[in-house]
């Protein structure tokens, strides 16, 4: 919609893990190192925390979209509230292994059969956890059965755990002492700084922009990084609709009026509306008039003054729109050289007497 209007080739600020728009600040490039290490020296487990919005799943699409699939077999875990046999019964699923029997250790030492199999070949397996802090207890506390799955030197299966600042909450409970001590590899993703929300800003237009003019004055900026406090995705949603609006007004410039719009429909408050100069003027003419009635010279200047009728002809004129006045005719003023001298007509002799 407002694409060509601001010259873009795509729009920038999707809220959908888009890989093509990671931006790595340093906290999340150091995730990101931390997730690719993990899974490719197969160090068992991985842990990725952050608050909601902050690009965790990003991070992993991007390193997913960038690893060898041919030697990386990947089983994403969307629903973590889930018991420990079902959890089994779908990894077994992935390998096409049959689940049929309901004895847990069984199934494990099928998988187990599997997972050499695929180490043999070259291949390694990453069970990646998404909204890791809905497991229950009792099936993050058997997880330790897989990460036992392993040769000599190296695990067989990486299981990779994201979840919010929650999630930390969890693993300080009693019962997961034990898997707490295993988990090696450990990522916290950071809120953004106001220059890394601004360099975010800044990357995500240039990837899709086709000329250098600026869509964003600095006052808009300042305004929407403020209220995102360091979020991507709050970044996101408040740039998208500033575009939006900015294209509805046809203005080719975000200015701050319209962030400051946006952020109040966002919070669910009415925008601010600019108040009318001549709206001003009247509030000072009336202001005026009050500390005029309550003063204490009112008395002598009251005679002189028909203070009603006034203050009612000062706001009428005020708030009436002034009509254009129409041209008249310029009528030149006759003067004694400019009037036409008069007619001289003969007159007839008058007649004599016989």
């Amino acid at each position: 919609m407002y694409l060509d209007f601001y010259r873009l080739k795509k729009a920038p600020f999707h809220i959908t893990p888009d890989p093509e728009f990671l931006f790595l600040s340093p906290s999340h490039k150091a995730a990101l190192g931390a997730l690719v290490y993990g899974i490719e020296e197969r160090q068992g487990f991985v842990t990725l925390v952050g608050e909601v919005g902050l690009g965790k799943t990003t991070i992993l699409r991007s390193y997913l979209e960038r690893a060898d699939q041919s030697q990386l077999k990947t089983i994403y875990i969307f629903n973590s509230n889930v018991s420990f046999s079902d959890l089994l019964k779908t990894i077994c699923r992935e390998f096409g292994v049959d689940d049929a029997t309901d004895d847990v250790f069984e199934t494990v030492n099928r998988l187990h059969q599997v997972l050499i199999d695929e180490y043999k070949q070259g291949r390694n397996v990453a069970l990646i956890v998404d909204e890791a802090q809905h497991m229950p207890v009792e099936t993050l506390e058997h997880l330790r059965m897989l990460s036992n799955l392993e040769t000599s030197t190296q695990k067989l299966i990486q299981i990779v755990l994201v979840g919010q600042p929650e999630f930390e909450d969890k693993l300080n409970e009693h019962a997961l002492r034990q898997l707490k001590q295993r988990l090696v590899i450990r990522a916290t993703i950071a809120p953004l700084t106001e220059e890394e929300s601004l360099a975010y800003i800044g990357y995500r237009l240039m990837k899709v922009a086709t000329t250098d003019n600026p869509i964003f004055s600095k006052s808009a900026l300042r305004h929407i990084i403020k209220q995102a406090r360091g979020t991507p995705r709050v970044l996101n949603v408040l740039c998208t609709n500033a575009l939006i609006q900015g294209f509805g007004q046809q203005r080719q410039r975000i200015s701050a009026a319209i962030a400051r719009d946006v952020i109040a429909e966002y919070l669910g408050k009415k925008p601010r509306r600019a108040i009318r100069p001549r709206y001003i003027l009247i509030s000072s003419v009336v202001l005026c008039a009050v500390l005029f009635w309550l003063s204490p010279y009112r008395q002598m200047l009251l005679p002189a003054i028909d203070f009603g009728r006034f203050l009612s002809q000062t706001v009428s004129g005020l708030l009436s729109e002034p009509t254009p006045s129409t041209p008249q005719p310029v009528i030149p003023r006759e003067t004694p050289a400019s009037r036409p001298a008069p007619l001289s007509v003969p007159l007839p002799a008058p007649a004599l007497p016989a």
